[in-house]
């Protein structure tokens, strides 16, 4: 089959893990009749952007345009998309396309689909080479792909929404959080903050686990009822037992028997953010108490639009910086500090 015929739009781009990014020029299919072209208002600056740019993971390919959380306009539709139309206002997260036929997709679980590609870093089945992400002007997604953002949220805090807020969002509803429950979030970051505010707005009584003191008012001002600084070990050992759910959203190692030891009988750990090197855990403290430990990748997307739509009626959010796309670099270098409240978002009008 001959490749759809491709437009090119500008972006920012880096040739390999040690080089910084720049602006460069690369290619879109024009739409086919299942496609939306998007032009990329904002995207959401996340932890997996900066690893995939460095190849910390080990499979990046080169030229890489990073970038999974993005807010556009639609100008352009293919023939056959009837949920989408010119103007509308829509979201991309980190997946753009996948089997659509196995059991996962079936499920509305594309995110476990063998066969999905993400929005960047994986085989382009359409122009070759492999996928550019929201570092960009504009992209072309299949419309099963794209979601609708509500009117009432700021577009600019609503990009990280589609990593950030979905990948705490997803867990937090699969194990039924809701009033009446106490439910620790660990770190208070791009993810952790979203946790917060989501277990917050389901009805449950939130506790942050933190190593810096100096967030405790931050965190009650997001949704937090109690602080506890996990490097205090007489503070940790007044919470044993009184947690119906945790969900660790670091990505640092911890010491997860430390946190199964806060579990209540049938409670959960729940990993979101996903540490470098193994971690041990004992099995007698879960038999004892019929705990368990998960993990937890993104969200479907059903999931994703449920989510998107919670947050307009309710008012969420990300809380964000938004950055010109020329400042990248250096927010990743404040990124790896934890410089940032919470998530740097760039406005792709400095790309014009």
């Amino acid at each position: 089959m001959a490749k759809p015929i491709a437009y090119s739009v500008k972006a920012y781009a880096t040739n390999g893990a040690a080089s910084p990014l720049a602006l460069a020029s690369i290619n879109r299919r024009e739409p086919q009749a299942n496609d939306v072209r998007i032009q990329i208002l904002y995207c959401g600056v996340c932890h997996s952007d900066l690893h995939f740019a460095r190849n910390e993971w080990g499979f990046t390919q080169y030229p890489a345009v990073p970038g999974h959380e993005i807010i556009g306009r639609v100008t352009a539709v293919g023939s056959s998309v009837r949920k989408f139309r010119k103007g509308d206002l829509v979201g991309v997260g980190c997946l753009v396309d996948s089997c659509q036929t196995c059991p996962d997709c079936q499920a509305g679980l594309e995110q476990y689909c063998r066969d999905m590609t993400m929005t960047y870093g994986s085989p382009d089945k359409h122009l070759g080479g492999f996928t550019f992400g929201g570092y960009a002007q504009g992209i072309v997604v299949r419309e099963e792909f794209v979601l609708r953002v509500p009117a009432n949220l700021n577009p600019a805090a609503t990009a990280p929404l589609l990593c950030a807020g979905i990948t705490t969002y997803s867990p937090l509803r699969r194990w039924k959080v809701c009033r009446g429950q106490t439910v620790g979030v660990v770190g208070l970051g791009g993810l952790g903050h979203m946790g917060v505010k989501f277990a917050h707005a389901f009805g449950a009584h939130v506790v942050l686990f933190t190593t810096s003191p100096g967030k405790a008012a931050d965190a009650k001002r997001l949704g937090a009822s109690e602080v506890v600084v996990s490097s205090d070990a007489a503070q940790m050992a007044t919470q044993t037992g009184r947690f119906d759910f945790i969900l660790n959203t670091v990505s640092v190692p911890l010491d997860l028997n430390t946190y199964v030891g806060l579990l209540k009988r049938d409670g959960n750990l729940v990993a979101v953010g996903a540490p470098g090197t193994p971690m041990q855990i004992s099995a007698m403290p879960m038999i004892m108490r019929r705990r368990s430990f998960s993990g937890s990748l993104i969200g479907g997307l059903p999931e994703t639009q449920e989510m998107l739509d919670f947050c307009g009626q309710h008012a969420i959010t990300a809380d964000v910086e938004t950055i010109r796309m020329d400042q990248i670099n250096e927010a990743y270098e404040r990124m790896l500090r934890s410089d940032v409240k919470y998530r740097f978002v760039i406005d792709l009008a400095s790309l014009a």
